[in-house]
């Protein structure tokens, strides 16, 4: 069994309106509450990040779905995260993936069902999307082209 593991620093200068310093290796920026939620909108803050750890994860999973099937594709994916709040109680309820699939052989029956089929199932086979399984829930909603 191979372990990864992960590290990351955040430098936070005091209250709940602070502006924070996170730094990871291949990540660096400013973080804060968002102003949605009456804070300084300063930097990213958690529900952009998790939002963008269910994207990257799910295209990034798809992407190599495709390549193993030799399907040549190109991918766009808008994300939507979705917080509610009742009596002051923040919660994640919902992520909505909007992936594009433009298929480079669009004559390839065979490509688009396959496409069609990885665009859901890669959904489930993320680790994140897996982590989040029985808290958040997730959709995929497809353009194939």
């Amino acid at each position: 069994m191979t372990i990864h593991t992960f590290t990351l620093n955040i430098d936070w200068p005091g209250g709940r309106n602070s502006v924070g310093e996170l730094s990871a290796e291949r990540l660096q920026t400013k973080i804060s509450i968002p102003p949605e939620m009456n804070g300084p909108g300063i930097g990213t803050n958690p529900d952009e990040m998790l939002l963008g750890a269910a994207a990257t994860c799910y295209l990034i999973t798809l992407a190599a779905m495709l390549e193993r099937s030799q399907i040549e594709a190109e991918l766009t994916l808008e994300s939507k995260g979705f917080v509610d709040v009742t009596n002051g109680v923040f919660t994640y309820k919902s992520i909505h993936h909007y992936v594009s699939i433009i298929l480079k052989n669009k004559e390839d029956d065979r490509g688009r069902r396959i496409a069609e089929r990885y665009a859901y199932k890669a959904e489930e086979t993320c680790m994140i999307s897996k982590a989040l399984k029985g808290n958040v829930d997730i959709e995929v909603h497809l353009t194939l082209k």
